[in-house]
């Protein structure tokens, strides 16, 4: 029997290969020639009117309010499916990755918070964790690791990711129009109302969500949050006996387009800057300095701190057969924030500044060669004994 679990990293470590290339062809446009096209691109302006909802804004604009939004629904899914039919869902599984998840959000955002306190959402680019580009460097350097690591990080990504981009989007928003908030919620209840009926049209949940994604942009919250809300109503039984569950259906249909087109495309035009007008002195002030820090140094500790003290607590125990140095490894690999910190970056309507986009990139390159480097002198014998079976204690 597949396992979902195992096919769902699968899917996120290749499409990990291709964001690296996305944000090179990104940043390689916006330095050459052709930098003028590249911007005229990302910003030509695309109108679009349904009844009386009417919305103008820039292509970057709509990858981010119109295609990031599932990215989002896809995320909230994964983690309520490990909650309660995954590899989480057994409470002893359960404690390394949720200590390990919670260290891994508070120890970033209080070394960025110290360093750079001036933006009230501006810690949360350090805590979190793109999930495709670290499971491909895993992938890259230590493919016969233990599954169970490997769940581990991505648990860390999902549940960080997550409480992130909540916060961020309520931090970062003005006032929002509690009638369009009052609207998302009564859509909301329906959908909650659906998914109590087994058999229910998925053109039904289509159609809520939808209506989700429209009063919540309408509110002036950041959209990202209605495919948060909407994962929370998606039923996770089948709909007939024999079959997968809805919730799996859903998600298993939408992750490889959110994996290789919607978080590509993304990246692509988010991550551009010109090198021409970027210098390294421009990196040597506190918000820069706060996203690096966070990132390769923050994240990393919070994770190996949380996962060290609850061993040492006996709250948990070290996954079986791995060593400290490939949990250290992994522990670094959370520190790649990459397409999920440029995402928090713009938040709110902010257009992030070159230097941030270069901390944010060099904030996650450090951790992965870091991550990568430990994985990959750990010796093969002592992972390979684990293949089989993820298991927390």
């Amino acid at each position: 029997m597949r396992r979902p679990t195992l096919s769902y990293l699968r899917t996120e470590a290749g499409a990990g290969l291709v964001l690296p290339v996305a944000a090179v062809a990104a940043i390689g446009l916006a330095t050459s020639g052709y930098s003028a096209h590249y911007q005229d691109l990302i910003e030509t302006s695309i109108p679009a009117q349904v009844g009386g909802f009417a919305l103008t804004t820039s292509l970057a604009g709509w990858v981010r309010a119109l295609l990031m939004p599932i990215f989002f629904l896809v995320l909230g899914m994964e983690l309520k499916f490990e909650l309660l039919r995954g590899e989480l869902s057994n409470p002893r599984r359960l404690t390394l990755p949720a200590l390990a998840a919670l260290g891994g959000f508070v120890v970033p955002a209080l070394v960025a918070w110290a360093i750079d306190g001036h933006d009230v959402a501006g810690w949360a680019v350090a805590t979190t964790t793109d999930g495709a580009a670290a499971l491909a460097t895993l992938s890259l350097v230590a493919p016969r690791l233990a599954p169970s690591l490997r769940v581990l990080l991505i648990a860390v990504a999902i549940a960080d990711n997550l409480a992130a981009v909540v916060i961020a989007a309520i931090l970062s928003a003005g006032p929002p129009d509690w009638r369009m908030l009052a609207g998302a919620g009564v859509v909301l209840a329906a959908l909650a109302l659906l998914s109590r009926w087994r058999r229910a049209p998925f053109l039904f949940y289509a159609a809520g969500f939808v209506l989700v994604w429209g009063f919540t942009l309408k509110s002036g919250l950041d959209p990202a949050l209605a495919g948060v809300a909407s994962a929370a109503t998606v039923p996770i039984g089948a709909r007939r006996p024999g079959q997968d569950s809805t919730l799996r259906y859903f998600m298993d249909s939408l992750h490889p387009y959110v994996a290789y087109a919607v978080l590509p495309l993304f990246v692509f035009t988010a991550a551009g800057f010109s090198l021409h007008h970027f210098h390294l002195r421009d990196l040597a002030h506190p918000a820069p300095i706060a996203v690096m820090a966070g990132l390769a140094l923050g994240k990393p500790a919070g994770v190996l701190g949380a996962c060290a003290a609850g061993v040492a607590l006996k709250a948990a125990r070290r996954p079986t057969g791995t060593s400290w140095r490939e949990l250290v490894g992994v522990a670094c690999l959370t520190g790649v924030g990459f397409t999920l910190s440029y995402f928090i970056a713009g938040m709110g309507g902010a257009e992030p500044r070159a230097p941030i986009l270069a901390a944010i990139l060099i904030g996650s390159v450090v951790p992965a060669l870091a991550g990568g480097w430990l994985l990959g002198r750990s010796p093969d014998t002592a992972v390979a004994r684990n293949r089989r079976e993820p298991v927390f204690y």
